[in-house]
């Protein structure tokens, strides 16, 4: 349809943290940008809003064109709007984040992507237009988030040990806990149930658990 301002009006984009562990450690996604402006520089993934779309839809669309990542859960977290924040016009950024298992994941860039990667919390390289503030408001989001520990189930597969969970717990507040305080914390949750199985390996067995709501 067409549209038909009075004054002048911002571009509105999305941007997309998406949080997965790797190695135990935190890491977040990251595209490589193949067109000015920041060409060649790192970015989070994201893009600009069509006419007829609604944010979710947009984000979900920039964050598969770009890495062919699909994530079933976006959460919306802030909206970013300083005047400056992009050189190319006024653009307003509605920032999401995302928590997926790495290995369901296979990155491949598209678009104006040039390259899509992982990269540890602790060793990001510099990032283009205002990213790393939004990236630091998506950390604090995500680790108000983590003191409910269900959001963490994303990032385990199906079926995980309680150290499992508590590394999760740990990489995502990047700090250790005590291990007999997390425990207490998870049972007074009821988050977890137990399951029948265990994982046996170099040390004594230990029981598998899966979200309370499969129960």
């Amino acid at each position: 349809m067409p549209f038909t301002y009075e004054y002048p009006h911002p571009a509105v984009a999305t941007d997309i943290a998406v949080f997965t562990l790797r190695r135990g450690a935190l890491n977040v996604l990251l595209i490589e940008r193949g067109a000015e402006p920041f060409r060649g520089d790192w970015a989070l993934p994201g893009g600009f809003l069509q006419p007829e779309e609604e944010l979710d839809a947009c984000a979900r669309r920039e964050l598969r064109e770009e890495t062919s990542v699909d994530a079933d859960l976006l959460v919306h977290f802030g909206n970013f709007s300083a005047p400056d924040r992009d050189p190319r016009e006024r653009v307003i950024s509605v920032a999401y984040l995302a928590l997926l298992p790495s290995d369901e994941l296979r990155l491949q860039a598209d678009t104006d992507a040039a390259e899509a990667r992982w990269f540890p919390i602790d060793a990001l390289p510099p990032l283009a237009f205002d990213h790393a503030l939004i990236l630091k408001r998506a950390l604090e989001a995500l680790g108000a988030r983590a003191g409910q520990i269900a959001p963490l189930f994303a990032l385990l597969p199906p079926r995980f040990t309680l150290s499992q969970l508590q590394a999760a717990y740990e990489a995502v507040l990047g700090e250790e806990t005590e291990k007999r305080n997390f425990r207490k914390m998870v049972a007074t949750l009821g988050c977890v149930r137990e399951t029948e199985d265990f994982v046996h390996g170099a040390h004594r067995p230990a029981r598998l658990y899966e979200p309370a709501a499969a129960a």
